[in-house]
This record gives C-alpha cells, sequence and structure tokens, in this order.
C-alpha cells in the first residue's frame, strides 16, 4: 500500500469505479497487483505532472501501471472511469452533471466560452 498522496482516490470512490475495470483474463497468471493501487500510480503521475519511470517505491512498479494505461485507453476503459469520476465529484459537490446544464439554468442566457 502506497502512502497517502493528495491524487489517491478514496475508498468511496474506488468502489465507484470497480465495476468498470476489466477482470482478470482468465487462463493466464493471477493478477500481480492491486488496481487501487495502479490507479493510485495513474493519478499520481497526472497530478504531479512526473514520467511513469518517476513513480515512488511504494507504487507498483511503472511498466504494469504504464500497460494498465494504455490498455484502459485503447478499449475505452480510461474515457470511462474520467466521466464516472466527474459524475461522482458532481453528486460529493451538489454540482449540476454538466456545465451546459448550468448555462442554461442562467437567468441572463448568455453562452459562455
Amino acid at each position: 500500500m502506497s502512502k497517502a498522496y493528495p491524487s489517491n482516490l478514496s475508498q468511496a470512490q474506488f468502489d465507484y469505479l470497480n465495476d468498470l475495470l476489466p477482470d482478470a483474463k482468465s487462463g493466464g497468471c493471477p493478477r500481480q497487483v492491486d488496481l487501487w493501487e495502479v490507479l493510485n500510480a495513474i493519478f499520481y503521475v497526472l497530478v504531479e505532472g512526473c514520467s511513469g519511470r518517476g513513480l515512488p517505491a511504494d507504487f507498483p512498479a511503472w511498466q504494469p501501471v504504464y500497460t494498465y494505461f494504455w490498455n484502459w485507453r485503447k478499449d475505452g476503459t480510461w474515457i470511462a472511469i474520467h466521466d464516472r469520476l466527474r459524475k461522482f465529484t458532481c453528486l460529493e459537490q451538489e454540482r449540476p452533471r454538466s456545465p451546459t446544464l448550468r448555462e442554461a439554468s442562467c437567468s441572463n442566457g448568455r453562452q459562455y466560452r
């Protein structure tokens, strides 16, 4: 388990995403890494702006982290994770699910670009 970084997902956020994550492939070796740790490593790289190879040692090795990110990007899982986390944040902060809903509810009807 990695240290508590500001970029880490909470348990509630991870549980909210868990059904989007692909199951381990059948017939192969059992999964060696915890997907919560993989996601936390990806978010660490995104938030801190470091390279994948610059991950602190308490995260999984950069190779499986990069492989999961690349595969999720190719199969659409990463977009689904993004959309689900945006929805989670909007619900948590009691905001409209979409910025266009907020614009539509403006009293003056102006659109902002």
